[in-house]
């Protein structure tokens, strides 16, 4: 699903283990609504997208992100974002 314009600013998302799985492909370019300021936002709004993101994003609270390559919370703006990357906590032993 790429969703752009000819003037927009595309964003590349990506996705990580298990977000993956549930969401169905690795990465897609899309233009989120102007009115999407934060990766929560973008987290909520993603839910909207269909079942499949809806399961993915289901518990948001736990899955992480970041931006450009640099970790990001919730509240972190994604204007100037370029990638945003998804992917669940991960652990060590």
């Amino acid at each position: 699903m790429n969703e752009m314009t000819e003037n927009s600013k595309p964003i590349k998302l990506m996705y990580f283990a298990w977000v993956r799985e549930k969401v169905g492909r690795a990465e897609e370019h899309i233009e989120p609504p102007e009115d999407i300021a934060t990766v929560g936002d973008l987290m909520g709004w993603l839910k909207g997208r269909g079942p499949e993101y809806a399961a993915a994003f289901e518990r948001a609270d736990v899955i992480r992100a970041a931006i450009d390559h640099t970790h990001a919370r919730s509240d972190a703006p994604i204007a100037s974002a370029r990638e945003i990357a998804f992917f669940p906590p991960v652990t060590g032993g």
